[in-house]
């Protein structure tokens, strides 16, 4: 009976389909789902190729979205360039430190562990690792949640040019690093979409055959 028994989807030549999520058979050959006609793949096309890419331009991009002015004010006074960490120093400053803590989490932390995150998950696969197979798929699964919630700033300096423009007191723009900060989270969501979880368990099933 071990010698029939099935241990995977893949084994009995199943699979999801990726646009309607039909649970359908794969033969050889290139075949299409029943209900919506899309390709059928038992993984992600490329996905480790998209990945990467996809990483490395949010890794490029990540030190102009902290060191560029995130937003700029001009008022009677002046003109005022304000980066991410200046706002987070400026909100300590002023006792606001709870405040400075969540724009620093979700501003600069958050962005920056989901890189570390997915940079781990590409080095493990690529490797072919076995390691801690269930620990990555729940870290995988983390780095899916929280990639909207570091639009934290984005939708703060939204606001605020809204609010300042229809007031008229100053005029407020978003500054160079609002664009890099906002490219670095649709990147860094774009590339934990492109990844292909089942890739971690790929090395497990193997080990457990041999």
């Amino acid at each position: 009976m071990s010698g029939l028994e099935v241990k995977t989807a893949a084994d009995a030549s199943l699979c999801l389909c990726h646009g309607c999520g039909l649970l359908c058979r794969i033969g050889e050959g290139a075949q299409a789902c029943p209900r919506c006609h899309a390709a059928l793949h038992s993984r992600k096309p490329h996905s480790l190729q998209r990945s990467w890419a996809l990483l490395l331009a949010a890794m490029v991009a990540y030190l102009p979205a902290n060191l560029l002015p995130i937003m700029e004010t001009s008022t009677i006074m002046g003109m005022q360039n304000d980066t991410i960490m200046s706002g987070v120093v400026y909100l300590w400053k002023s006792g606001s430190w709870p405040l400075a803590l969540v724009v620093f989490t979700a501003s600069v932390l958050v962005p920056l562990l989901k890189i570390l995150a997915l940079l781990l998950l590409l080095v493990t696969v690529q490797l072919g690792s076995g390691w801690a197979p269930r620990q990555r798929t729940r870290l995988y699964r983390i780095v899916e949640v929280i990639g909207p919630w570091s639009m934290l700033d984005i939708y703060v300096v939204a606001l605020m040019v809204a609010l300042v423009q229809w007031q008229s007191l100053a005029s407020i723009k978003a500054g160079p690093g609002a664009i890099a900060f906002g490219t670095v989270v649709v990147l860094t969501m774009v590339a934990a979409m492109s990844f292909d979880p089942r890739l971690i368990w790929d090395p497990v099933k193997e080990d457990d055959e041999q």
